[in-house]
């Protein structure tokens, strides 16, 4: 008897044709659905603000046509554009889950990209009464501001996982230039702190916006706006597909 005509060796080797079949069939349309996607990928990111900054990438690492794209660029566009960008793009059509290349935010189709986290108002709820101070003129945190950046970072841990945003401010003495190249040295000055502290670097951000946002109610010069604030952002977990390279349908 031929081994071919057995039904052991036949229903494994039908099954396997029908497998590799599929997958043809399927790699067959993706890399039009991809040049289709990242077209209207471009027009997206040209209407929310990235145009020439932000680009989308259809291929999965290992360099094969994806629905789900990296946005790539765009590290100096403000939070706000880059949770739009991110929004419009997972909301074409065929599109899967999206991720920026720099990992500062992640969108699912139809999904808000960031949520504020409870850990956030446990931050601010210690810096209410209390301030993180530097020695004056400097970058270098005042030695009577580690306890609370110990309590900081306590306040954190919860938060791992999530983008956890760091924004220096100054009050409006002296020049603007001189405010925001001090308040974002002194962003980071906390965030290598925080590093210190266990908090993982690659979820830490940091910025300086120097005397652009006083507190409300405060005159711009007042002393009290020189200031350390935290934006605790979550990211959106991405929902995987069986495949990652689109089929036909």
């Amino acid at each position: 008897m031929s081994l071919l005509r057995q039904p052991h060796v036949v229903i494994p080797l039908g099954a396997l044709l029908v497998i590799a079949l599929a997958w043809l069939g399927g790699n067959a349309g993706a890399p039009a659905l991809g040049a289709r996607l990242s077209d209207q990928a471009r027009t997206t990111i040209a209407s929310a603000g990235g145009g020439g900054q932000v680009e989308a990438r259809f291929l999965s690492p290992n360099g094969f046509d994806s629905r789900h794209p990296v946005l790539v660029g765009g590290s100096g566009l403000d939070e706000d554009v880059r949770a739009r960008i991110a929004r419009s793009v997972a909301a074409i059509p065929g599109v899967g889950g999206v991720r920026w290349a720099d990992g500062d935010a992640r969108a699912a189709a139809g999904e808000r990209v960031f949520r504020p986290m409870h850990c956030q108002e446990d931050v601010r709820s210690l810096l209410r009464a209390r301030t993180i101070r530097f020695e004056e003129s400097s970058v270098r945190i005042d030695a009577a501001s580690y306890s609370l950046i110990d309590e900081v970072a306590t306040a954190l841990r919860p938060c791992l996982g999530a983008i956890i945003q760091i924004t220096g401010h100054t009050d409006s003495s002296g020049p603007e230039a001189g405010n925001i190249e001090l308040s974002s040295e002194r962003a980071n000055a906390v965030r290598r702190a925080l590093i210190a502290r266990g908090i993982p670097a690659d979820g830490l951000r940091a910025r300086g916006i120097g005397s652009r946002r006083p507190v409300e109610g405060l005159d711009p010069t007042d002393p009290a706006n020189r200031r350390i604030e935290f934006s605790v952002l979550a990211t959106e977990a991405i929902s995987p597909t069986p495949v990652d390279t689109p089929a036909a349908r």
